[in-house]
């Protein structure tokens, strides 16, 4: 799929539309599944440089905050269970543009970005692009919304 200017527009007024966060809403963005970022292993993302992330086994895998997690080897298991919020997707693995701008959207975890040992997802590869141009301020901005319908997470 080719995005136009007018696609893209009409993708950021439809992004506008959508309801704002409510505190009903589920905090891990599970693709409809039960595996937080689709099954990737969250820990191997702070390892790379560029491309889609590794996917995990349910060889090695564990429940954070009601979810499953899944990991490519024992060893990212291990690390992840000494410090999970460190490696879990900011944002319960939603969009971070999305969040920055008060409403949910699914984030794709082949668009991620590790940015001050926090892992970020995005709803696809050219929003994590948009999104990169103001990262401090998206960060901030997401971080105030999800702070005020869910106080006390990250």
């Amino acid at each position: 799929m080719t995005l136009t200017r007018r696609s893209f527009t009409a993708l950021v007024a439809a992004s506008f539309a959508m309801p704002a966060l409510a505190a009903t809403e589920p905090r891990w963005y599970n693709d409809g599944g039960d595996l937080a970022a689709s099954g990737r292993d969250v820990v191997a993302y702070f390892g790379l440089r560029s491309g889609d992330g590794v996917k995990g086994s349910a060889e090695f895998s564990t429940m954070h905050k009601g979810t499953t997690f899944h990991f490519a080897s024992a060893e990212n298991l291990a690390t992840f269970l000494v410090d999970p919020d460190k490696y879990a997707p900011r944002f319960g693995g939603y969009c971070a543009f999305a969040m920055s701008n008060g409403y949910f959207a699914p984030g794709d975890p082949d668009a991620w970005s590790v940015h001050e040992g926090a892992l970020y997802l995005n709803v696809s590869k050219t929003i994590r692009a948009r999104w990169a141009l103001r990262r401090a301020s998206h960060i901030a901005s997401g971080d105030k919304n999800w702070m005020t319908h869910f106080p006390g997470e990250r």
